[in-house]
C-alpha cells in the first residue's frame, strides 16, 4: 500500500524488452535502502524490485501492466515518481493508494494560475471509473484532490512544491498519465451497481 506522497523522482537508466516483459532500470538515491522483492510505486504502478546495482535497480512490467499503464511509452532519461510501500504505523499523509492503475488519461489543458497550476485530464468513461468533487485521485503516483469533476474529465490544482518535486513539471497538453481512482469510491460504486 502507498500514500501517493512521492519520495523521490528517479531517472530511467535502461529499458530492455524481453518477450512481452519490459525490464526497467531506474537510477535513484533510495537504491541503497532497497531490497530484492520490495514493492516500489513507479508513476503510480506497483512493481517489484528484481535486481540492484550501486545506484540503480531493476523492476519488471509484464504485458498486463503495460496494457493498462503508460510504462510502455517510457524512454531512457525520462523521470518517474517513486514511492516505497508504506510502513505499518506510518502517518497517512495522502490517501490509500494500491499502486494498481485503473486506466490512463490524457492531459488536455494546463493553466498557470500565477502561484499554482491547474491540470485537466480526460479519460475513457467506458471503463466506468468516476471522480467526485473534492474526492481523491492518484495521477502517476501523486495523491491529489479532484476539482471540476465531469463524466470523463477532471482537474487538479498543483502547488509549487508538488510541481517542482514530481514529474508534474514535465506534464503538458497531450501527456498520457496513469490514474488510480479512489479505492473506497470504487467499492461503493460496485456495491450500488449490484444492488
Amino acid at each position: 500500500m502507498f500514500t501517493g506522497i512521492v519520495e523521490e523522482v528517479g531517472k530511467i537508466k535502461n529499458l530492455i524488452k524481453k518477450g512481452t516483459n519490459l525490464h526497467i532500470e531506474v537510477e535513484a538515491k533510495m537504491t541503497p535502502e532497497l531490497k530484492i522483492d520490495q514493492s516500489v510505486s513507479h508513476n503510480g504502478v506497483c512493481l517489484t524490485v528484481v535486481s540492484i546495482k550501486e545506484n540503480s535497480y531493476t523492476v519488471t512490467a509484464i504485458q498486463e501492466t503495460l496494457n493498462k499503464t503508460n510504462l510502455d511509452s517510457l524512454f531512457v532519461g525520462d523521470l518517474v515518481n517513486l514511492e516505497r510501500g508504506m510502513k505499518l504505523g506510518d502517518r497517512l499523509d495522502g490517501h490509500i493508494v494500491q499502486g494498481h492503475v485503473d486506466q490512463t488519461a490524457k492531459c488536455i489543458d494546463v493553466k498557470d494560475l500565477d502561484g499554482s497550476w491547474q491540470f485537466t485530464f480526460e479519460y475513457d468513461p467506458r471503463l466506468n471509473n468516476i471522480t467526485i468533487e473534492k474526492g481523491s485521485v492518484t495521477i502517476s503516483g501523486v495523491s491529489l484532490t479532484v476539482v471540476n469533476s465531469e463524466r470523463n474529465s477532471f482537474s487538479v490544482a498543483i502547488i509549487p512544491y508538488t510541481f517542482e518535486n514530481t514529474i508534474f513539471k514535465k506534464i503538458e497538453k497531450g501527456t498520457t498519465v496513469n490514474l488510480e481512482f479512489d479505492v473506497i469510491g470504487k467499492y461503493v460504486k460496485r456495491i450500488t451497481e449490484l444492488s
